[in-house]
């Protein structure tokens, strides 16, 4: 029997079934601590709960619960009531997640069961970890329990009182936290849920292997339906030209020709080229068309013709189509899983992938597994009755396995799983892929099939491995580089769309203002204009700029005339240049002199008169 007080609880010993004493008052006497046999003992156990919410970590008080009496149905709706639970539990310490990735990291750490440094800091300031008091915290999920057991030296409590508590705290913890409203509490709870999921579901897209399981799941539905639909084909047909399936075996070809010939009585030397072309074999165009023309089979109608060629003409798509989904599978391993498919091949590497459900779950498988990966019937069926266990599953399908002899496909079979689980967890763990560790996983298993069959003694698997490593060193770097070189091409296309964008706009706003800018420059322009004639009116007598230009400008060229002259070596063009200047100097000459004259001789006329 037990039953919890405030920050106690009371025990009765193992050995009486005795209840506590009470007084005449009601009130419980304070039981003894000596001896056995009715004695009672009292051990202080402080219960903490830790919740973790979206928000950050809380860690809540226990004040007064009942252990025994917490199943009962009046207890539980109590939990239901605010008024009631506060009473019993109350907010120790409380830990906000500073930024929604540091949310995120410690609930993915707390989903992993793994203590996160941000918890550990917070227990160990706010749980009392030492003292003569007895520490008990509870904890919703025993995962993380037993990581916290590890990390403290504290008893660890999951289930019972804990989950009723939890229960009431995830309830009423918008209540219980200060300044926590409940739409604050769903927003946080909503936004960390979508960032978790996305976290979880977050992958590099080139490598996705649910791509890989769908197409291989495709690829064998494809193969039964183009089979199913070729049979069709040759029976609808093969009512009018039945000699035509002994002939070509192939599905798709013979659709193809079903398609090409139509009615059998249309053919003749003409379309021999076009039979050779399908066929690829001139001796069976010959065939088809010497059978043609003494074919046992019925007369078919225009409408019925129409109708097979229409149905084949589908299944010639679907054969196409699976060949270039065969491709596109192809192209996937290289960039998920290229290990796995250099060393035992796309299509059975893609079935062990779609068989364990994803890469990383072929990853953790052990090789014993892979080795019997799709034989599970087998397995149980010899398992129940105590026969002979399947040496081999889906990597039957290999190659390696059907070159071996009898004796030898048990232990092919297991060599062949055992690197093949060396090849996927390589591929799954690995940052850039490569396919140099399956080429030599490849060259290692036909090592050992040369050793089971002729004695050479294949090399070790450490020098194997050395190889392999320094090559694969090699490939990454310059993988490494052209991803570099195609980084920096890049973003330097899209700085030039940005330049280009932001000069586009420029552009636009420069049009916009470029009546505005015309306006201010003649502005600018009358206002000097009008400065340069208040100037001009001031000073009369000064010359105006042009004219002093000109002054300049004839002074020049005054001064340029004596050396022009001094040199005796000049061209024609210069000539030319001194002739015009000479002429232009001796006019005003000319001008100054005659003036003078005409001056002396109206004096002469003048005295004469007056004579």
């Amino acid at each position: 029997m037990s039953r919890y007080f405030a920050r106690g609880r009371v025990e009765t010993c193992a050995l009486s079934l005795a209840p506590p004493s009470f007084s005449c008052s009601g009130r419980e006497e304070r039981p003894r601590t000596a001896g056995c046999c009715g004695d009672t003992l009292i051990i202080m156990v402080l219960l903490h709960v830790l919740f973790e919410h979206a928000a950050g970590y809380a860690l809540f008080a226990v004040k007064e619960v009942e252990e025994i009496g917490m199943l009962l149905p009046q207890v539980e709706e109590s939990v239901l009531n605010i008024g009631k639970f506060n009473s019993m539990v109350s907010l120790a310490a409380f830990f906000p997640f500073k930024s929604a990735q540091a949310a995120l990291e410690n609930m993915n750490a707390i989903s992993e069961g793994v203590v996160h440094a941000d918890l550990k800091l917070f227990l160990e300031t706010n749980l009392p970890l030492s003292g003569k008091k007895k520490a008990t915290l509870g904890v919703s999920d025993s995962k993380v329990g037993a990581a916290l057991q590890e990390e403290f030296t504290i008893s660890i409590q999951t289930g019972g009182v804990v989950a009723e508590i939890t229960r009431g705290i995830r309830l009423h913890f918008h209540s219980l936290v200060k300044g926590l409203t409940g739409l604050a509490a769903s927003k946080a709870q909503l936004g960390l849920g979508h960032s978790y999921s996305r976290a979880k579901v977050k992958f590099n897209v080139n490598r996705a292997d649910n791509m890989i399981i769908q197409s291989i799941a495709l690829l064998d539905q494809l193969d039964k339906d183009i089979n199913t639909f070729s049979m069709r084909v040759r029976e609808w047909y093969g009512y009018h030209f039945p000699e035509l399936i002994k002939i070509v075996s192939d599905n798709s070809m013979y659709c193809r020709l079903a398609q090409l010939i139509g009615n059998r009585k249309e053919l003749s030397e003409e379309s021999l080229e076009s039979l050779e072309e399908v066929v690829m074999d001139s001796a069976k165009a010959q065939a088809i068309l010497d059978a043609s023309r003494s074919s046992m089979g019925m007369d078919i109608s225009p409408i019925d013709l129409i109708n097979i060629e229409r149905f084949s003409n589908r299944v010639v798509s679907l054969a196409a189509y699976r060949l270039e989904l065969q491709e596109y599978l192809r192209s996937k391993m290289s960039q998920v899983a290229p290990n796995l498919a250099a060393l035992i091949g796309e299509v059975v590497g893609a079935r062990l992938i779609s068989h364990a459900g994803s890469l990383t779950n072929l990853a953790k498988y052990p090789a014993s597994t892979v080795q019997i990966l799709g034989a599970e019937k087998a397995l149980f069926r010899a398992l129940k009755t105590r026969g002979n266990t399947p040496k081999y599953g889906l990597i039957f399908h290999s190659t390696f396995i059907g070159r071996a002899a009898a004796k030898n496909k048990g232990r092919i079979s297991r060599y062949l799983a055992n690197k093949c689980t060396i090849a996927s967890r390589i591929d799954c763990f690995s940052e850039i892929p490569t396919c140099v560790f399956g080429d030599k996983l490849r060259e290692q298993v036909e090592e050992r099939l040369s050793f089971y069959e002729t004695g050479d003694v294949p090399r070790k698997n450490v020098d194997v491995m050395k190889d392999a490593v320094k090559e694969a060193t090699d490939v990454a770097a310059e993988i490494k580089r052209k991803l570099e070189k195609k980084e920096k091409k890049r973003k330097k296309r899209e700085k030039k769309l940005q330049e280009e964008a932001n000069g586009e706009t420029n552009g636009e706003a420069e049009v916009e203002n470029g009546e505005a800018d015309a306006t201010v420059v003649k502005k600018k322009k009358k206002k000097q204009a009008a400065e340069e004639m208040e100037v001009q009116a001031e000073n009369g007598e000064e010359d105006t700029p042009a004219k002093k230009k000109k002054k300049r400008k004839s002074e020049a060229e005054e001064v340029e005339v004596p050396a022009e002259e001094a040199e005796d070596t000049s061209t024609p063009a210069k000539k030319k240049k001194k002739q015009k200047t000479e002429t232009m100097d001796t006019e005003p000459a000319e001008e100054t002199s005659e003036a003078p004259v005409s001056e002396k001789k109206k004096k002469k006329k003048k005295k004469e008169n007056g004579d």
